[in-house]
């Protein structure tokens, strides 16, 4: 190993694996600025000087159903990059995420000989627990972004350190409100912000119901502004959906900005992942909503351990902000739950409190300790 200029092999998947593994990247190349990295990325990556040998959005699926009916692309996907890596002989791979592709990937990099890091526990403490016994066979560690993930794998013998949650360090702990609604050209409306998912099935079952809650709650509240933040690459899904759904409200599609729009806002529709600890972070009241195949929904219900899906609600282990889900999801009980929070501002500000003390917990400056995490590795 080039010891100045270490050559690194990298998967991230979505908008999300993208973002924490551009974050990653920067505390990386801050240790090592002349280091090559490459494989599966987005933008972020991009801006931290990633090759991207594929796009991240190819691997955006969720949902059992939705991945079938990828499962050749992706597979061929994996083989490929699996033979380029394996020719590269990088002096680490790191798996951001997307634990279905990764993990066989990881097992077959590590059997090579390749040293093998996984970003972003899978939620083994969750459901599929089982799939502890794959990471052992994938990964030489795993880095932890919650503070109780590092003792389940100490049980089971794999190496594992918390590094704490890079966007607890990139937001900051007082939310820059009035900034970004003089950024967004937002007065003293009341503002509602709709996130929807950045995976097209997400947008697929996820959207419509947003869009018919908006037009719930603009007929119950007139005056209320939507802005609803859109991926890159993916307006041209959004948009017929907005007017076939909420054709009568003015919904502002946004260029992305989700976390402009987040600390704009006075309460969020959000579906679940990522976007709900941005708005924990951000300390916005929010109900969290999701729908997927109905299939997909049945085989993931049966696994499930706990009776939370929300990041928030999972990591204060109680239902601190609503959780609507599948058949649940109803534009009428979405409407109602954020318009509840428009009406209890001492409920708000009870829950800004909370979300206040996660973000102390989960900020740790974690691009110097995973990079220091990842130093040690290498070094063995």
């Amino acid at each position: 190993m080039d010891a100045a200029a270490p050559r690194f092999a990298m998967v991230a998947g979505e908008a999300s694996g993208d973002l924490l593994a551009g974050l990653l990247l920067g505390g990386l190349r801050a240790r090592w600025p002349a280091l090559v990295a490459q494989g599966i990325g987005g933008p972020k990556m991009a801006a931290q000087g990633f090759e991207a040998w594929w796009p991240h959005d190819k691997l955006a699926v969720r949902g059992y159903v939705e991945v079938l009916s990828h499962y050749r692309e992706l597979v061929g996907i994996r083989n490929q990059l699996a033979e380029r890596i394996l020719a590269a002989k990088p002096d680490l791979f790191i798996g951001v995420d997307a634990p279905d592709f990764n993990l066989d990937l990881e097992t077959r990099l590590k059997a090579a000989g390749i040293r093998t890091v996984h970003f972003v526990s899978p939620s083994i403490w969750a459901w599929r627990g089982k799939r502890i016994e794959k990471i052992r066979n994938a990964v030489d560690a795993v880095l932890c972004i919650f503070p109780f993930e590092p003792e389940i794998y100490a049980k089971q013998g794999i190496d594992a350190v918390y590094v704490g949650h890079p966007l607890a360090d990139a937001i900051p702990l007082d939310v820059p409100r009035a900034a970004s609604r003089a950024a967004l050209a937002i007065g003293d409306e009341t503002v509602v912000a709709l996130l929807p998912g950045s995976r097209r099935s997400e947008i697929q079952y996820i959207a419509p119901r947003l869009f018919a809650a908006a037009a719930e709650m603009a007929a119950l509240r007139p005056g209320l502004r939507f802005i609803l933040p859109v991926v890159p690459g993916l307006r041209h899904l959004v948009e017929p959906l907005r007017k076939l759904h909420a054709d009568r409200v003015k919904v502002e599609l946004l260029d992305g900005r989700s976390h402009e729009a987040l600390a704009a806002c006075d309460v969020t529709l959000v579906a679940s992942g990522t976007a709900t600890l941005e708005a924990a972070l951000f300390k916005r009241p929010m109900v969290i909503a999701y729908a997927m195949h109905a299939l997909s929904w049945q085989m993931m219900k049966r696994m499930k351990y706990q009776p939370w899906v929300g990041l928030p609600n999972i990591l204060l282990r109680d239902f601190a902000v609503p959780e609507l889900i599948q058949g649940d999801a109803t534009p009428e009980r979405l409407a109602h739950a954020a318009l509840a929070w428009l009406d209890d501002p001492q409920r708000c500000a009870a829950l800004e409190k909370r979300f206040h003390a996660l973000h102390l917990e989960l900020r740790r400056d974690t691009a110097r300790a995973a990079t220091d995490a990842i130093e040690k590795i290498l070094a063995r």
